[in-house]
């Protein structure tokens, strides 16, 4: 049978304007570092330079957060829902008037395919602003409580595997619910961070609504510790977020964290194989592995799990490693150097305490951060691939007999935030779901997300949640809470 490739499809980078420098947006205008040092941001695909990035510090902090705190008193949190929304629905309108901009440069800083950022990212980062700017003037019936009034200044720090996207879930719940906010992007991929300050402007944000601090772990510090910061909002790592649960512990700061996971993508023997497997690679090979709800353990019924193997093999030597602006790329480059040697290392642990490696063998570029779609078979609940969070292109495939059996390894974990069941039985389903301890329970999909639907965890994957009506709730504080 002939084989046949695919003509490169580059996306031009021309479309994107990229500055030397960044400085940092507090009060609506970008400003110079007090400290005067500064970062560089990389290309994870090609280990390119693409721009040297503020290093804010704890007296750029109170700035931003003394900005945002101004604004707070004397704009956003006297003006009427109404008149919010309006300024959520233009940003939203500008970030699909920007979107293939935003998605060349989450790709470029990011390093994912730009079918993802152009088609996922961009597009629900929108969605976010549009569905936020809804609710502005109808607060009072969310069932949020009596007297649903804002915290005022909302300090949030976010990662590096959807940084657009988790902007807008940051941000727009609490500018529709009348917070400011002093926002950190990660500091591998703050480039669509300070392009969505532009759009700020573009919108005419009041000065001072949305301030954006570039940095590293001091720099979220800061805003974590600062006395005028009224609640946190964190996405990342669970040893991160237990240090920010430490630091606010006894003090009036509200917090959402969202954290990791080890999520369990459960196929039953009755499940239509070939749909199961598109969602096992959506679930696992995704934005390379990057996704604190990644599927990363498969568990199969032991009657199907030859063939759902054979299959998986199969459709994972399709998949197209490489530049992540090709359109035809699946799988991008991993976000940076410190990752890439995390998925090493345990992969590696993998191997040695005796489970079965299997890779796609691509050719991989020469230069830049890259790892093969990498299936382990022959895991056991010991192993520390099928404990710990890989965050990466790397799945763990287990196997079970009984539908108690499955809920017993997907729940043998310390993590709770997501997992997937396939099957025909709809009773089934309705069954897991109500045993798996999990935030979110995929039914014969899996990574499908909406701004409607509520998203978060259990357990050591944080508490909160972020979307839907539910989310709401972090943003504001009641007349019984006051």
């Amino acid at each position: 049978m002939a084989k046949f490739e695919y003509a490169p499809a580059p996306e031009s980078r021309a479309i994107v304007d990229l500055q030397p420098s960044y400085g940092l947006f507090i009060g609506g205008e970008f400003v110079p570092g007090q400290g005067g040092a500064g970062f560089k941001t990389v290309s994870p695909a090609t280990e390119e330079v693409l721009a040297e990035v503020t290093d804010a510090t704890a007296a750029d902090v109170d700035a931003a957060v003394a900005a945002a705190r101004a604004a707070y008193e004397q704009v956003w949190g006297r003006m009427p829902g109404g008149d919010r929304g309006k300024y959520l629905f233009r940003i939203a309108r500008i970030l699909q008037e920007r979107a293939r901009e935003f998605a060349v440069l989450e790709s470029l800083d990011n390093g994912k395919p730009i079918r993802e950022s152009r088609d996922v990212d961009v597009p629900l980062a929108a969605a976010h602003f549009f569905y936020h700017a809804g609710w502005a003037d109808k607060l009072q019936y969310a069932s949020l409580g009596p007297d649903p009034r804002p915290h005022g200044v909302v300090g949030q720090v976010i990662p590096w595997n959807f940084p657009l996207l988790m902007l807008a879930w940051k941000i727009a719940p609490a500018l529709a619910t009348g917070n400011t906010v002093v926002l950190k992007p990660a500091e591998t991929t703050p480039l669509t961070a300070l392009l969505f300050a532009q759009v700020c402007q573009q919108a005419d944000l009041p000065p001072g609504v949305v301030n954006i601090v570039t940095g590293a772990g001091a720099t979220g510090q800061a805003i974590v510790d600062h006395p005028g910061v009224d609640k946190l909002a964190f996405t990342g790592s669970t040893a991160v977020g237990k240090m920010i649960a430490r630091s606010i512990a006894g003090t009036r700061k509200h917090a959402t964290l969202e954290l990791g996971g080890k999520a369990a993508n459960i196929v039953f023997d009755d499940a239509p194989i070939d749909q199961a497997v598109e969602g096992i690679v959506n679930g696992i090979f995704f934005n390379q592995g990057h996704v604190c709800c990644a599927g990363s353990r498969l568990l199969v019924q032991e009657s199907v799990a030859e063939e759902v193997e054979k299959r998986l093999k199969r459709r994972l030597a399709t998949l197209r490693v490489g530049d992540p602006l090709d359109k035809n790329t699946d799988v991008g480059a991993i976000n940076s150097r410190a990752q890439l040697e995390r998925i090493t290392a345990l992969t590696a642990a993998g191997e040695a305490e005796g489970a079965q490696r299997w890779d796609t063998g691509c050719e991989l570029p020469a230069k830049g951060f890259w790892f093969r779609p990498t299936v382990f078979t022959g895991v056991s609940q010991t192993h520390r691939i099928a404990q710990e969070e890989i965050f990466g292109p790397v799945l763990s495939v287990l196997t079970f007999r009984t539908p108690q059996e499955a809920v017993a390894k997907a729940n043998n974990t310390p993590y709770g935030l997501s997992a997937g069941v396939w099957t025909e039985k709809g009773s089934r389903i309705l069954w897991m779901a109500d045993q798996l301890r999990a935030g979110v329970v995929w039914a014969n999909t899996f990574n499908k997300f909406d701004p409607t639907s509520p998203f978060g965890g259990y357990k050591e994957s944080g508490y909160g949640r972020e979307g839907g009506r539910h989310g709401l709730a972090a943003y504001v504080t009641t007349g019984e809470s006051q």
